[in-house]
């Protein structure tokens, strides 16, 4: 039986981040490779995160092959579909716009699949214009209904498909049998890139306030340093005299970061970063039982079910978090309570086969459907 043909045009690490991460699910995927017959070019443009969202000499160079790639590619194959991982707004938007132009030039079906947002939020309008034309006789993926009215002014409902992010599944993972160690001080957890939108200052105030309460606690922070430097979170630390409540573990992949997570017993996000959407660290906090504090952002409360799973608070809010913080270090039934709601809320939804699974099916209806 012959297969419908897709060129996958995404991102993969590195830098290590959410559509990065999708983008090699999807490459890695036995589902979508055995449906399809699947092309794979990469997207990607930094090397670190810091580069995200910047010019420069290298970056112009890595596009000029990205783009001879996607040339080589409309000449050399015929598809039936054109996948891109598109960039909502900023810079990274005008750069995938090179590709659009190739791909509309074509005259083929194109799906798009946003990781990030930002549309909605655009007052020019040259790049309502472009939006125009980018859009136009096209479908996206979303990975929350939340997220719809981010494009709603230039996609209608019906050339919209949702899927939510998923993550593997850690069954053989050792540290997930094992046991949680009783301790005095309740572990909390962040794990994230160290950017100040993820929340991170916002966090070490809560915790001076647990500290001023004398609430027994040990947050740890883990992920590599973005626009906050080591210096800068030391000096807060410092400053809010809470230097012997936190711990800095640095980048932790694989087996190390799943120890990590094994250990905490609160996983703590209090992001307002712009293009938080749908944070897998949050599915894999998760599958490893942990209640969840994190906030009003994106997709978030499709993930974490208020007074469920956890707790979302509004954002930069350091009273309020800390008063939910302080609620589940003082009561460890509830805490466990909340992380095996989770846990069951991940098997259901949030899998990577149950990802696979429904962007297969999204694929499939957007090369059969008529635009």
């Amino acid at each position: 039986m012959r297969k419908d043909k897709i060129l996958f045009i995404l991102h993969l690490p590195p830098p290590i981040h959410g559509a990065g991460m999708v983008g090699q699910y999807i490459k890695e995927s036995k589902l979508i490779n055995q449906t399809f017959e699947s092309d794979y070019i990469n997207l990607s443009t930094s090397e670190s995160i810091d580069q995200v969202g910047k010019a420069g000499g290298r970056k112009f160079f890595v596009l000029l092959i990205l783009l001879k790639n996607v040339l080589k590619s409309l000449f050399t194959k015929k598809y039936n579909l054109y996948y891109l991982t598109l960039t909502a707004s900023g810079p990274g938007f005008y750069k995938d716009l090179l590709v659009v132009l190739l791909l509309k030039l074509s005259g083929k079906k194109i799906i798009y699949h946003f990781h990030n947002k930002g549309i909605a939020e655009n007052k020019s309008t040259f790049t309502h214009f472009l939006y125009r034309f980018a859009f136009r006789n096209t479908r996206s993926i979303l990975l929350s209904a939340s997220l719809y009215r981010d494009i709603e002014k230039y996609v209608t409902l019906n050339n919209v498909f949702f899927c939510a992010n998923g993550i593997p599944t850690e069954e053989n993972n050792q540290f997930l049998l094992k046991e949680k160690k009783e301790s005095i001080a309740c572990n909390l957890l962040f794990l994230s890139n160290l950017l100040e939108e993820k929340g991170v200052y916002i966090l070490l105030q809560a915790c001076r306030l647990l500290k001023e309460e004398n609430i027994p606690f040990v947050c740890h922070f883990v992920g590599p340093w973005g626009d906050i430097t080591e210096n800068d979170f030391i000096n807060h630390t410092t400053a809010y005299k809470i230097t012997e409540n936190i711990v800095i573990h640095g980048r932790k992949y694989g087996a190390e970061k799943n120890e990590i997570l094994q250990l905490a017993d609160v996983f703590v996000f209090p992001t307002y970063y712009h293009n938080e959407c749908f944070p897998l660290v949050l599915l894999e906090a998760m599958q490893f039982s942990l209640p969840i504090v994190s906030t009003y952002e994106g997709g978030i409360a499709d993930i974490v079910k208020e007074g469920e799973t956890g707790y979302l608070v509004p954002q930069k809010n350091i009273t309020e978090l800390a008063a939910r913080l302080k609620m589940l270090i003082q009561n460890p039934s509830l805490r466990t309570n909340m992380g095996e709601a989770g846990f069951e809320r991940y098997k259901k939804y949030f899998t990577l086969d149950q990802f696979e699974k429904e962007i297969t099916v999204s694929l499939q209806k957007a090369i059969t459907l008529n635009q």
